[in-house]
């Protein structure tokens, strides 16, 4: 018999590790209806604890105090003259009811779409017949049947803009401008970064992650304030932070590569190109948006600086090709995956804006442009092995540094 057949022999009374592990499979698999009444009897039970805390309170209905009202104004637009249209969901507890409207601290008549009774979670439309004025500011207040108030506000009064080809045209313009158009000029560099000697170049991947460092930071303050636009019941914060762990986890786990794979340059530069583009959306909304509120000013301020802020980007594109020479379409798709998105969160922020999707689009670019940094920093680490020098020196900290000051100051422009 031979040394192999007897290993297989088990001595009386012994089980092996794997026969036992078959004995628990399959009793996994044969749990019938006995295994599932005790899979559900927990929450059988959970559910008529429930329902008695629901009629009778807890025994605490004597101290239950007086009901919670809460209502978030989500949007005020101005749809033609004299007429207002505000929309508001109920975040609170229970149902709310609007029975009056102030409009600078006069009262109004108003409809309501579906009712004037918004169920928790519910959302409603308020249409009231205001001859607001263009280029003045009105207040506008909704008053609850417990007398609590909501308020908002119309900084500045202007007509708000309704689909047209003309305007979906003109919309897809400034997306062009402040997407498409600066990030291919940034790639015009690229003849003269082909130039650059190996630690120039390294130099321009380090600076590239001092771009994507910065840029990661500002999304994430931007899916923030979206945030905290949203309704209580959402949890902005946490959902930003989740959605953004999230995408990056699931970016981690399509990109990971057997042992010794790596990824070659233009698939980096494609990255690079994606999660720019995920930030330039959120650049969008924000343009589109201020258009649509009648804040034509700064929506004209934000075009010119995220015009200027953005030609920086395509230095960071081009960045991890400089030692290949791929095919000129390929420079045309690089700019349209990280401009194009202006295009379209222009379109979404002037037409359709909804501040759940601004957030989420938001939180996913920042996943995505952290998974970047990890893929430039791995070039990094690799031409710095070959240059026979240590990952952080003073090129590759001066890189990042001075990426981040770039981006840091053009955005000067942008903020007020």
């Amino acid at each position: 018999m031979s040394a192999q057949t007897e290993a297989t022999i088990e001595r009386p009374g012994e089980t092996s590790e794997k026969s036992k592990d078959n004995i628990r499979t399959a009793a996994t698999t044969r749990l019938g209806g006995a295994g599932w009444i005790l899979v559900l009897l927990p929450l059988l039970l959970l559910g008529a604890v429930l329902a008695y805390l629901v009629a009778t309170g807890g025994g605490l209905t004597s101290l239950a105090g007086p009901p919670v009202e809460h209502l978030t104004i989500e949007r005020i637009t101005l749809p033609e003259p004299g007429m207002m249209r505000v929309e508001v969901v109920n975040d609170g507890p229970q149902a709310v009811t609007i029975p009056q409207v102030l409009v600078d601290d006069a009262y109004w008549t108003f409809t309501a779409d579906p009712s004037n009774t918004i169920p928790r979670l519910g959302r409603a439309v308020f249409t009231i017949p205001y001859p607001w004025v263009v280029g003045e500011t009105h207040a506008v207040r909704l008053i609850t049947s417990l007398g609590l108030t909501f308020d908002g506000e119309i900084a500045a009064a202007v007509e708000s803009p309704s689909p047209s080809a003309n305007l979906f045209w003109r919309f897809g313009l400034v997306g062009l401008y402040v997407g498409i158009v600066p990030i291919a000029l940034g790639l015009l560099w690229y003849p003269f970064m082909r130039r650059l000697s190996g630690q120039a170049m390294n130099f321009i991947l380090a600076l590239t992650i001092g771009l994507l460092l910065y840029l990661a930071i500002g999304t994430w303050l931007d899916a923030l304030e979206f945030a905290a636009e949203l309704p209580a019941f959402w949890q902005g914060a946490p959902m930003v932070a989740l959605t953004a762990l999230i995408a990056l986890g699931i970016l981690l786990v399509i990109g990971a590569r057997r042992k010794g794979v790596e990824r070659t340059p233009l698939q980096v530069a494609y990255l690079i190109a994606l999660g720019i583009g995920l930030h330039n959306l959120g650049e969008g909304l924000a343009i589109g948006a201020a258009f649509a509120l009648g804040e034509a000013a700064l929506g004209t301020f934000l075009v010119l600086g995220f015009t200027l802020h953005n030609i920086t980007e395509g230095v960071g594109i081009a960045a991890p090709i400089v030692r290949h020479k791929p095919a000129l379409r390929h420079f045309g798709l690089l700019a349209l995956l990280a401009g194009g998105p202006a295009i379209l969160g222009t379109w979404i922020g002037g037409f359709a804006f909804n501040p759940v999707l601004a957030t989420l689009f938001l939180a996913l670019g920042i996943g995505a442009i952290v998974q970047v940094i990890w893929e430039v920093g791995r070039l990094v680490v690799r031409d710095s092995a070959r240059l026979g020098r240590p990952v952080l020196n003073w090129s590759t900290f001066g890189g990042v540094v001075a990426g981040a000051a770039i981006m840091y100051f053009t955005a000067f422009l942008v903020k007020f």
